[in-house]
């Protein structure tokens, strides 16, 4: 396995962005000597922010003008499948809900703070049916969205035949080598779907709903369901079975482990024991048309212990299932108006880090990065939130920068 992750590590793939070791500014295109985004035409605009353009039927934020044909399919659409799809998707979720709670019935949460409570600790059958369901009912909903197959590649290495001190040796290995998190690339909302019905792991629940406003100072509206996600109707018991991690930005007290000490001490939790789930974490922090990977968050790498990088592409013909420049109502209305949809998955090898990698989580966020910009052939870019911000801005028709950066970026 140290051979082939030898092999995967080193030769990135070209891009057309520079790599941020050697970039002078981690947002280059908010710097003073960049031409402000009024200034800017179209093609400029697009090319400056090119992880975040739509290039599918719909044009940009999906409301390009459609041709005749692509109406009548989304009339045709609307009047079959998606009232199907949507009374089939409510039962699928008040089902799991059901599931959920009968389960955790008469059983106290896990409690590690004040804010943070959990029932994915739970040993015994209760937690096997929540998860085994959970899996099962989150694949029925990619099924019922048009993800009639998804096609999946495993690039492990073949273990081949071993002797039986190898073999323990080989145990020992893979008890050391077991990945305490999931790094995946971000485009859309259904990699979440994905990862519940594949590994079924912990999430950090920090939703963004995007609503537009005529009025251009007020393009975009972040709304940050924090503590409250586990207060939802439906919503909120899943996600404690889940297991997530609800994003308390107002603890601010020394007291506070903050969102980062919980998950590190999660995925150090999951390389110990086989039995509690993994934590699954966008290091991006946002979304991208699926071309491209921003630079990566190294919160994920904090705890220095091995991950499994996944890499998620949705090959499309009409619609880009990617939400990057999209609102989600929109994004949604149109994704259940395909009548199929195509998802590809590549998973590869566990990443056990370096020593040099496990003393500076940004070389072993990095070389993650250009590992998975390989293999699932992307390109490297050197912008981020922030930037998206600005795009979003600029599509909405707000052309001021300072506006919409006092928002702070996580």
């Amino acid at each position: 396995m140290a051979s082939e992750l030898q092999q995967l590590r080193f030769n990135p793939p070209q891009s057309n962005a520079s790599d941020e070791s050697s970039a002078k500014d981690d947002h280059p295109l908010l710097n003073s000597d960049s031409p402000a985004v009024a200034d800017q035409d179209s093609d400029d605009l697009h090319q400056n922010y090119a992880a975040f353009v739509r290039r599918d039927v719909y044009g940009t934020m999906g409301r390009g003008e459609l041709p005749w044909m692509e109406k009548l399919l989304l009339a045709l659409a609307l009047l079959t499948i998606v009232p199907i799809r949507v009374v089939i998707g409510m039962s699928l979720l008040v089902l799991y809900y059901t599931i959920c709670r009968v389960c955790t019935l008469f059983h106290d949460p896990n409690r590690e703070t004040d804010e943070q409570e959990d029932y994915a600790h739970m040993v015994g059958w209760r937690r096997s049916v929540i998860v085994w369901t959970g899996r099962f009912l989150s694949r029925a909903v990619l099924f019922v969205l048009g993800f009639y197959w998804i096609s999946e590649v495993y690039r492990i290495p073949p273990n081949g035949d071993k002797s039986t001190d190898e073999n323990e040796g080989q145990e020992k290995s893979q008890e050391s080598e077991r990945p305490g998190a999931i790094i995946s690339n971000h485009v859309s909302y259904l990699d979440i779907l994905y990862h519940m019905s594949s590994s079924f792991p912990s999430f950090v629940a920090k939703f963004i709903f995007r609503f537009d406003f005529s009025d251009p100072r007020f393009f975009i509206f972040l709304f940050w369901l924090k503590r409250s996600v586990a207060k939802l109707p439906l919503v909120g018991i899943i996600s404690k079975c889940l297991g997530c991690v609800y994003v308390q930005r107002e603890s601010k007290t020394s007291e506070s482990k903050g969102v980062s000490g919980v998950v590190s001490e999660r995925i150090r939790e999951a390389v110990k024991n086989s039995s509690a789930p993994m934590m699954m974490l966008f290091p991006e922090g946002t979304t991208t048309n699926g071309e491209y990977l921003l630079p990566f968050k190294t919160g994920a790498f904090l705890s220095k212990a091995p991950v499994l990088p996944y890499i998620l592409r949705y090959p499309y013909q009409r619609f880009s299932l990617a939400w990057e420049s999209i609102t989600g109502g929109r994004h949604f209305l149109l994704l259940l108006c395909q009548f199929v949809n195509h998802m590809e998955v590549i998973r590869l090898p566990v990443y056990v880090p370096s020593p040099e990698e496990k003393d500076d989580p940004k070389l072993y966020a990095n070389n993650i990065r250009r590992l998975m910009a390989k293999e699932g052939n992307m390109m490297l870019s050197d912008i981020g939130l922030p930037e998206k911000r600005v795009y979003l801005a600029a599509l909405n028709g707000n052309n001021n920068i300072r506006s919409v950066l006092h928002q702070k970026d996580d």
